[in-house]
């Protein structure tokens, strides 16, 4: 096949595990980049492709690549240990595929930035002599413990009482850990994926990015960059909620769900000032105790949850209440009506909420949640953590306590002080451009010369980083190598 000229601007491809959670950040970190001049496309399996919805406001180009289940996803596999090694042999050949593809069109890849569950990409990546770069999606703590265990220098099995101490964190409990890692056998084939294999050849990346900003995360961000060439990439929160610099910014642009976003709004709308709990969990206690809390609560129950509602609830529940089965999330938490946030703490929802100053009420069930639920409380202190009893249920009572202390108790006022406090800093964090602002890329490959725009050879430094937001430095043609110095390579 004949191939084109190439396009002059440098060509990234991110690769995200195809689940919302993972896409959003990595989308939302593509339009960043694309917004400072980069050409970007964003890949993912044929079927999760085929299930979303797209918003008409985002231009990111799409491809996709197959799973080997492209009618049904890991719902179609047999079991998940046989989708993740499908996924990565059938994805590997198909990525190789697309990479050639590109190639020919005229529109080379210069960098991939994969998912941290997939660690596959790197080989590709390698293999065409281009950038591989790592996004961990979860928080650098979690990614701190994962690490630890991966390396055999945490131990699993570990008594209840005790004392877990790692580089750049407070002192842990067992019960503080990820599920994977306290209830080690409980999910082998997650534990594989983001325990062995998220860490397998992390070392081999050429950047490494973490969805997280150096003010909140800063003695283990310090610690994790003095071995590895660690970035941290800014709040990854659509513009519209932060800078306000970009007004066709106002969504992730993707989503699996249609929200019930008008009947949300004006429900709200009629709403006081931080008066509401914003729920997006499903248990029969929580009903009970949002009903218990005489607190206003909007709750999000998923259609093929909504059976397991206490009958009567909804009617029952409807002058303090409103129950939709989706929301937009974003335009929901920034709402002045919505006092806090009731949450699992997933680490995008644990993002929005402190981005946004909206204090929580944690609910950890699993995975990283409960690392997430710790720092909420204890180290941001911008939120309570719901207590399970004896036999692991957070009991209706707990969550009318929670909700009433921060919307109505003393506690709850210093909760949302420190809630604004993270809201100015995650706000900061992306005016500042200093290394979590709009990190850029110098997409070229080692020793491989480009051309400028005049035509002109000009030798090119490989995985090194842009301060976009600098606008001199961005003139005088610097870039900043892996160790911090700046270097002129236009001489």
């Amino acid at each position: 096949m004949e191939k084109k000229e190439r396009d002059d601007k440098a060509h990234c491809l991110v690769l995200p595990y195809p689940s919302q959670g993972h896409i959003n950040p990595m989308l939302q970190f593509s339009k960043v980049l694309q917004h400072k001049g980069l050409k970007i496309t964003l890949v993912t399996t044929h079927r999760f492709h085929s299930t979303m919805h797209r918003s008409p406001f985002t231009s990111i180009a799409f491809e996709t690549i197959s799973d080997s289940y492209d009618e049904g996803g890991i719902l179609q596999a047999e079991t998940t240990e046989a989708y993740l090694d499908s996924f990565q042999k059938v994805g590997t050949n198909t990525l190789i595929e697309l990479l050639e593809k590109l190639s020919c069109s005229g529109n080379p890849v210069d960098c991939i930035v994969y998912d941290a569950f997939m660690p596959w990409p790197l080989d590709v990546a390698k293999k065409f002599g281009i950038v591989g770069t790592v996004f961990l999606t979860q928080s650098c703590a979690v990614d701190n413990i994962y690490y630890h265990v991966q390396q055999g220098l945490l131990k699993l099995h570990l008594p209840p009482d005790f004392e877990i101490l790692l580089p750049g964190l407070p002192p842990l409990q067992p019960s503080d850990v990820p599920s994977f890692i306290h209830a080690f056998g409980s999910y082998p084939a997650f534990f594989k994926m983001v325990v062995d294999d998220q860490f397998s050849n992390v070392d081999k990346a050429d950047w490494i990015l973490c969805n997280t900003f150096d003010e909140l995360e800063e003695e283990v961000v310090d610690w994790m960059a003095k071995f590895w060439p660690l970035r941290t990439i800014r709040p990854t929160i659509p513009s519209k909620y932060l800078d306000k610099r970009r007004e066709d910014d106002t969504e992730y642009g993707f989503s699996l769900f249609n929200p019930n976003t008008d009947a949300c709004m004006k429900w709200l709308n009629a709403k006081p000032k931080e008066s509401v709990a914003y729920v997006s969990e499903q248990m029969e206690e929580l009903s009970r105790g949002l009903k218990r809390s005489k607190s206003y609560f909007l709750w999000v129950v998923r259609e093929k949850e909504a059976a397991k509602l206490p009958k009567g609830f909804v009617e029952e529940a409807s002058e303090k209440g409103f129950v939709v089965s989706w929301r937009p999330q974003l335009e929901v938490l920034a709402h002045e009506a919505v006092g806090c946030f009731v949450t699992h703490c997933g680490w995008n929802s644990t993002l929005e909420a402190l981005s946004l100053g909206v204090p929580m009420v944690a609910v950890p069930q699993w995975t990283n949640q409960s690392t997430n639920a710790r720092f909420i409380m204890d180290v941001w202190k911008m939120g309570l953590t719901a207590s399970a009893d004896e036999n692991g249920i957070v009991r209706q009572e707990e969550i009318a306590r929670c909700v009433r202390e921060i919307l109505e108790g003393d506690r709850g006022t210093e909760i949302q002080m420190n809630a604004l406090k993270w809201k100015i800093l995650a706000t900061t964090a992306v005016d500042e451009g200093v290394m979590s602002s709009s990190v850029y890329f110098v997409m070229s490959s080692r020793s491989i010369h480009t051309l400028d725009r005049s035509g002109t050879e000009q030798a090119a430094l490989s995985s090194s980083f842009l301060n976009a937001s600098d606008e001199d430095e961005l003139s005088k043609n610097v870039c900043i190598d892996q160790e911090g110095q700046k270097l002129n390579i236009f001489c």
